[in-house]
């Protein structure tokens, strides 16, 4: 009927629902938003197993420093045949007028003109240790001269041992959960670490390191997953920087400890540090009863059986009363009880967008960070000084430097946020690089010609300078790297893609050891690979998300999503996309737009009068009388 309005139309269903019978968002996927906060929040729970996650980390840092002092490279003196000289020690002169050799840094015999050979040479050999301990593993087997590369394997056994630990158990992770990985990691730990102390000789003892690293990684990444997990978006930075503290603190106690078993009677006061540092780890056995699983694992892997009871445990110990439960997440969990559990693998990443080139970035610049670390502690060390004057003052200036770090990092990003922080220092530690590499030597190139010693003490303080501000923002760069990691990874993968920047950072600490066994050939290419390294991680940087305040992802959907925030408001950015479509039907009807569409004509259709008929047929025209028609003129 004319003028009556017409009937509103059926549309189909989207998704199989009407408007009305459209189901309510789900809420188990939402562990920050709506599962968390309706048991309690950050509660009593949490907090106390975030307490149980710290006291290791303090064990944690005694195991990862303890080469520098059972590997640490002694003083050695020389005493001759009785047929020569009575006695061959470092203070008095030889007989040429030469003071005598002593071991250098990488075991091998230093000294002047042709005695540096000597003490390699002699028959018999007195080694000192002036780190803490009366022996260690160096003068018990006697591994300088020519059995030094013994050392550096025993330091690579560690290492490697750790890179493997990050890799595996980190996949383990994720697919047996974390709970499991952890105590398998601390019963091993504590297997191995107790049987290296008892070596008979360096074959074994590196071995045996080697699965101690391995064990050590995976007590590491498990602490620090679950540490993670456990935490709401405010409380993530803040309680992982104590336990950063805590193991700094490892480090700063380490020398005192060794002291302590210095004069331990009836033994071997290495195997009896051995043995110190190792026990303590017999705290987490209780760990199988008293620390659960992860429950944000068990609820991003579909594990709803066992995420029931531990979400009533945990309401139960926060003092929330499910009876009477108003966002209805436990009424959810009841209709999903049926589902099989699901679980993921790190190498599903590599089906993601953007996810594995984030995980990538962050991997480069974990290695970049500790690869140029020891660049610059290389630098700092006074290569006239004795190796005895170095032990002490070195250990104490990279953990004071570590300390540092530790509280830079918290105003830092609290203020410029995860991104923010990451490039700051990223920049810092270029800029301190590429200065120590380039400023140095156009100080020496250009200026001071005739001052020698005014040139070279300029030379010192500087490169003194720059390796401090470089050490101090690239254990920040490293450190930052590793949450950032943690943050954005999926949780149905974050085992396997923190172990994997964990192992890049393992790598770029492979390199000091690797230095020393060429000793320190190549050392100033290796530093500028990483510096051009760090002006690639800088560009790269402006590609990641920024993380805080936001929820973790859970599952692979949840970090393919998880990009980098527009400089544009959201509002700007819509409108700049919004294509308009505009009516233009009616604009030949003005004036203007008349007049210069018959001027356009007359134009064109003059310029092709003079055109040949064969050429305008050629090129796609038709002629029609003394009118040619192409393109639609």
């Amino acid at each position: 009927m004319a003028g009556s309005r017409p009937e509103p139309q059926d549309h189909p269903p989207e998704n199989g629902f009407s408007p009305l019978e459209r189901p309510a968002p789900r809420l188990l996927p939402h562990i920050d938003g709506c599962v968390l906060p309706s048991l309690g929040g950050f509660g009593r729970h949490q907090k106390q197993l975030v307490v149980l996650t710290w006291i290791p980390a303090l064990f944690i840092g005694f195991s990862q420093f303890s080469d520098h002092f059972l590997l640490a490279q002694p003083n050695g003196t020389c005493v001759l045949p009785a047929g020569n000289f009575s006695s061959w020690t470092g203070s008095p002169l030889l007989a040429t007028g030469s003071p005598a050799p002593h071991l250098g840094a990488n075991g091998t015999a230093e000294g002047l003109g042709d005695g540096a050979g000597l003490l390699c040479a002699c028959e018999e050999r007195r080694l000192e240790l002036q780190t803490g301990l009366l022996q260690n593993v160096v003068t018990k087997w006697h591994l300088v001269c020519d059995s030094a590369w013994k050392v550096h394997i025993a330091k690579f056994s560690l290492l490697v041992g750790s890179i493997f630990g990050y890799l595996v158990m980190g996949v383990m992770a994720d697919w047996f959960g974390r709970h499991p990985v952890l105590i398998l990691s601390a019963l091993f730990m504590l297997v191995f670490g107790l049987s290296v102390a008892f070596s008979v000789n360096v074959t074994m003892f590196s071995t045996l390191r080697f699965f101690e690293g391995f064990c050590l990684a995976g007590l590491a990444l498990s602490l620090y997953v679950l540490r993670i997990e456990l935490c709401l978006p405010g409380w993530r930075f803040s309680m992982t920087m104590v336990a950063s503290f805590l193991k700094v603190g490892g480090q700063l106690l380490m020398p005192g400890v060794a002291s302590l078993c210095r004069h331990w009677p009836n033994g071997d006061d290495w195997q009896v540090l051995q043995i110190v540092i190792i026990s303590p780890f017999v705290l987490m056995l209780p760990y199988v009863w008293i620390f659960p699983e992860s429950l944000r694992w068990l609820l991003a892997t579909q594990h709803y059986k066992r995420s029931k009871a531990m979400m009533l445990r945990i309401a139960r110990k926060n003092q929330v009363d499910t009876t009477t439960e108003p966002s209805g997440v436990l009424t959810e969990l009841e209709q999903e009880l049926h589902k099989k559990p699901q679980r993921s693998c790190i190498v599903k990443m590599m089906s993601t967008r953007n996810l594995w080139k984030n995980i990538v970035v962050l991997c480069v610049n974990s290695l970049t960070g500790y690869g140029i670390h020891h660049c610059f502690a290389r630098s700092m060390m006074d290569p006239e000084a004795q190796p005895t004057a170095l032990c002490h003052t070195d250990y104490y200036t990279m953990a004071g430097i570590a300390v540092a770090t530790c509280v830079a990092l918290c105003p830092a990003v609290g203020l410029m946020g995860r991104r923010g922080g990451l490039l700051t220092f990223m920049i810092i530690t270029a800029l301190a690089s590429l200065l120590q590499l380039g400023l140095l030597n156009l100080i020496g190139k250009y200026s001071l010609r005739h001052d020698t010693v005014l040139r070279d003490t300029l030379n010192r303080k500087f490169s003194v300078a720059f390796s401090i501000i470089g050490m101090f923002s690239s254990h920040a760069v490293s450190t930052l790297s590793i949450f950032f990691c943690a943050e954005i990874t999926p949780t149905v993968i974050r085992g396997g893609g923190l172990g994997l920047v964990l192992a890049s950072a393992g790598f770029g600490m492979l390199t000091a050891p690797i230095m020393e066994l060429h000793n320190q050939k190549g050392y100033f290419l290796h530093h500028v690979i990483f510096a051009c390294c760090t002006l690639l991680c800088i560009i790269c940087l402006l590609l990641l998300p920024e993380p805080r305040g936001q929820p973790l992802p859970e599952t692979l959907a949840d970090g393919e999503t998880f990009t980098r925030q527009t400089l544009l408001h959201p509002g700007e950015q819509h409108l700049l996309l919004v294509k308009y479509e505009r009516d233009y039907s009616r604009v030949h009807d003005t004036p203007l737009h008349l007049t210069a569409t018959g001027g356009a004509t007359a134009a064109v259709a003059t310029a092709l009068a003079a055109v040949p008929a064969s050429y305008t047929l050629a090129t796609g025209g038709e002629v029609i009388g003394n009118c040619t028609i192409a393109n639609g003129v």
